[in-house]
């Protein structure tokens, strides 16, 4: 994604934003809502024939440049391994738990015994010894396999969501399974209240979209930085 692409992505989530609430908008929703999500994962989840923010990271990303840790780049000092962690972990909790109300991918694939660190949480409030330790010991192929699987999951909970279903509170008692399985560290509660307050459409136009674009950019400053790419 180049600037334009980047600039065309912005302007279609603010379009994203004003249909989303609209019943009348619903199936022009679900259309540019798939496209705005396949744009943050893998080309290779619906065989695209164009490159997506995430093909660009990893193209030619090295593993010394993956799992740099701490970083020197504006507005984060995580591993671009921690980034990656941080958004797929968070869309698989927002869209199988709080949406869909059934069960993370983490745990019906299993990929907690595959990725090879203990940790289960959104990586949120994470000591910096826990950052370098996930950073360093995470399985660098789980981890992309995982994302490509919670992203092929997403796009399968949003093309079942049914009419006036964007406008459905989040339910308390799908927080609290997030909670008593630890899914959120107690230094960062703040985040269960965070999406206890929202609606399926706020879930979605943050950690299903907006929240990937973000991270996914910041980790390519980091490769930018230490791989000196143009």
């Amino acid at each position: 994604m180049d600037l334009n692409q980047r600039k065309r992505w912005n302007e279609n989530h603010k379009k994203l934003t004003s249909l989303i609430l609209k019943t009348s908008e619903h199936k022009n929703t679900i259309d540019l809502l798939l496209h705005q999500h396949s744009l943050l994962h893998s080309s290779q989840i619906n065989n695209l024939p164009f490159v997506t923010l995430e093909d660009e990271l990893i193209k030619d990303l090295k593993e010394e440049t993956l799992r740099k840790y701490p970083v020197a780049v504006p507005g984060t000092i995580n591993s671009i391994a921690w980034h990656i962690w941080h958004i797929t972990r968070i869309e698989d909790m927002t869209m199988n738990v709080l949406v869909n109300q059934d069960e993370q991918v983490l745990f019906s694939g299993d990929w907690h015994k595959r990725l090879k660190v203990d940790y289960m949480n959104t990586g949120n409030g994470m000591t910096e010894n826990e950052v370098a330790d996930l950073t360093s010991n995470i399985d660098i192929s789980s981890l992309l396999a995982y994302r490509m699987e919670v992203g092929r999951k997403t796009r399968e909970i949003v093309t079942g969501l049914q009419l006036g279903q964007f406008k459905q509170k989040v339910e308390a008692r799908r927080i609290k399974i997030l909670e008593d399985q630890g899914a959120v560290k107690k230094e960062a509660l703040w985040l269960l209240e965070y999406w206890g307050k929202k609606s399926i459409a706020g879930l979605i136009l943050m950690p299903a979209t907006r929240h990937n674009y973000l991270h996914l950019n910041k980790s390519m400053r980091i490769k930018q930085k230490i791989q000196k790419t143009k």
